[in-house]
């Protein structure tokens, strides 16, 4: 029962994405998270493990992700990573995990490492904990809907609502540069 809306990135597209694709795919949700009213979003990149291990490449990602953030090559949003789930979501598990962030126990982002994972973390906070969704699909010119087969209408039509309200965005976005 989280208080707020959470995106998750990237379930059904990318497959295995880069580090370049994920700093696009991290932007691309921050500017979603500003759409959806969130004026700093907190991005957890997430992996297994809150520790850097070069054994596990996501965490290495994380560890760039963040520094690519502070170089202001990633924008609008303040990053954490690696983190693993638990610490993403409640501030319990990072405070006794001793991870002192301003992300930590309250992203309103999770940066998943691949596809696989997305799907799976999708699905399980839909079906298992009962998460209302919306799919869409951002980076192209205009936002694409993009739901599941097994989707309620319920879900169909957010994702209807969250691609007007980032089509809207951008639009608004254009005429103040304009």
């Amino acid at each position: 029962n989280l208080p707020k809306a959470l995106i998750v990135t990237d379930g059904a597209i990318n497959i295995a994405p880069t580090l370049m694709d994920k700093r696009d795919i991290c932007q691309n949700a921050i500017d979603l998270a500003h759409a959806l009213g969130t004026e700093r979003p907190k991005v957890a990149i997430l992996s297994a493990v809150e520790t850097i291990n070069d054994k596990i490449p996501s965490t290495v990602e994380a560890a760039a992700l963040c520094k690519m953030a502070d170089r202001g090559q990633i924008t609008g949003g303040v990053l954490d990573g690696p983190l693993a789930f638990d610490n993403a979501i409640s501030r319990e598990a990072a405070k006794t995990k001793k991870i002192v962030s301003d992300v930590a126990g309250d992203a309103d982002i999770l940066l998943v490492p691949d596809l696989e994972a997305g799907n799976m973390l999708a699905k399980q906070l839909i079906f298992l904990a009962r998460a209302d969704a919306a799919g869409i699909v951002l980076g192209a010119r205009v936002p694409i809907i993009l739901t599941s087969r097994a989707d309620n209408v319920r879900a169909r039509m957010a994702s209807c609502a969250v691609a007007m309200l980032m089509a809207h965005a951008r639009i608004h976005e254009k005429r103040g540069h304009a």
